[in-house]
């Protein structure tokens, strides 16, 4: 007898962790300087309005920071600090020269959740609202970065203040293990062997540079977004961060009880364990697969899964990066002229500007979504069944079969051959699957 598995009952915080309508009080007054500043924006620079930028946009130019400066009471330096934290919690957003109020702040007073997302958003890039030191090599500055969920970790497991030297201990050891991991080794002759022996691989004799400078930056940069206390040798996560660490620790512990264990896989791995997922429970993997890494690194996995041949891992990276959201926007404006991702960095852009999902494929030329079309039946012919195949036929935008069979010939998609042999040994129309094979043939033979 089939026996229906429990669900896993929903994880409570630690003791003492306030309450979400607190927690979501203290992020309002952490943020309340950007938020500010971006009510200003909204109100000053919107549509309509009389904007202080030559072109009429709501860039931060020098004149828009002092006019800003002047109605709000402070100086130009601190409009620039809290424009750039409202940018980061997403309070606004920018593209290109252009900003906007991101969702957030529209929800800002009536939404407990969107609050604690936009500190959440600031507390992931806390790397990136404090100056990294100057004089360290950013290859260094990467290592701590990426070492730095471990010492939250172990902040949030202590419950209280730690003395930085231990810090720096942890620290140093999983710089030390990720670099292990990296197998950083040279190879050459050893120096003690007997003259004429063959090389071997000895450990990499590249210096560990001095962490100490590194895990005060780290933690400085952590203190100005509120997520911990640093001082008199110690530092103490606050309500926010310690909170913030535990939601980040949860998501990973319920993707490990996944049976495909996606938080330890590259991305391609990770998505091909989601191909089989319903909608929301791929999202969810998404996230916590999201939650284990640097942001930026994973935004760069997934659009290099993208690149991949398997149709499939395309569509999926962009709903994976769809999770991502606002900080993948760079990484995907960079992608829009590669031919193969460009359909879907367009929808992407869309949806991330607000366009309804339905309608975002407005945005498509007609042959760039001919391309998608075809790359889409790549996927269903490569993964799916031969009626999705079948079905698949009513989702493009030419009105007649044989519209749609010269559309796709001219469209010069790689798997073109592939996709109509596919269509035309699935269809159950004699006639149709002759005049989809003979296609195929022509643009097999490049008639």
């Amino acid at each position: 007898m089939n026996q229906r598995r429990s669900r896993r009952p929903a994880p409570r915080p630690p003791e003492g962790t306030p309450a979400p309508a607190e927690l979501a009080r203290m992020a309002r007054s952490r943020l309340a300087d950007a938020a500010r500043v971006a009510h200003w924006a909204d109100a000053a620079l919107g549509p309509g309005r009389d904007a202080a930028t030559a072109d009429g946009k709501a860039t931060l130019s020098e004149t828009t920071a002092e006019r800003a400066a002047a109605d709000l009471g402070l100086t130009a330096a601190q409009i620039r600090a809290d424009w750039d934290t409202a940018r980061l919690a997403g309070l606004v957003e920018v593209h290109g020269d252009s900003a906007r109020p991101g969702w957030r702040l529209r929800a800002w007073d009536r939404d407990d959740s969107a609050v604690l997302r936009g500190w959440v958003a600031l507390f992931d890039a806390w790397s990136l609202a404090y100056p990294e030191p100057a004089d360290h090599e950013p290859a260094a500055v990467a290592e701590v970065v990426s070492a730095m969920p471990q010492v939250l970790s172990f902040l949030q497991l202590s419950a209280g203040p730690v003395p930085v030297e231990q810090l720096l201990d942890l620290l140093q050891q999983r710089v030390t293990e990720l670099r292990t991991e990296r197998c950083e080794i040279s190879y050459g002759p050893d120096p003690g062997a007997p003259a004429g022996a063959a090389p071997t691989t000895v450990p990499s004799a590249e210096p560990t540079p001095d962490l100490a400078p590194l895990l005060d930056w780290a933690l400085h940069a952590l203190a100005s977004v509120g997520a911990l206390t640093d001082g008199d040798g110690q530092a103490t996560l606050t309500p926010l961060g310690s909170w913030a660490v535990w939601v980040k620790l949860e998501q990973i512990c319920v993707a490990a009880q996944s049976p495909a264990g996606n938080i330890e896989q590259g991305a391609e791995d990770m998505l091909r364990g989601c191909a089989q997922l319903r909608p929301n429970a791929a999202r969810a993997e998404y996230r916590a697969w999201l939650a284990a890494r640097p942001v930026g690194s994973a935004v760069t996995e997934l659009i290099d899964a993208a690149r991949g041949e398997d149709a499939l891992l395309r569509g999926l990276a962009f709903e994976a990066l769809r999770v991502v959201g606002a900080p993948a926007e760079a990484d995907v404006h960079a992608v829009v002229d590669e031919a193969a991702l460009r359909p879907y960095a367009l929808l992407w852009l869309a949806e991330h500007d607000g366009a309804d999902p339905e309608d975002a494929h407005e945005v498509l030329t007609r042959q760039e979504a001919t391309w998608l079309w075809v790359d889409t039946a790549a996927a269903v012919a490569d993964h799916g069944e031969a009626p999705m195949l079948v079905r698949h036929l009513e989702s493009a935008v030419q009105p007649t079969v044989p519209q749609l069979l010269d559309e796709v010939r001219a469209v010069g998609h790689p798997r073109t051959v592939q996709v109509l042999v596919a269509l035309a040994a699935a269809h159950p129309d004699p006639a149709l699957a002759k005049a989809v094979r003979r296609a195929a043939f022509q643009v097999h033979t490049g008639g």
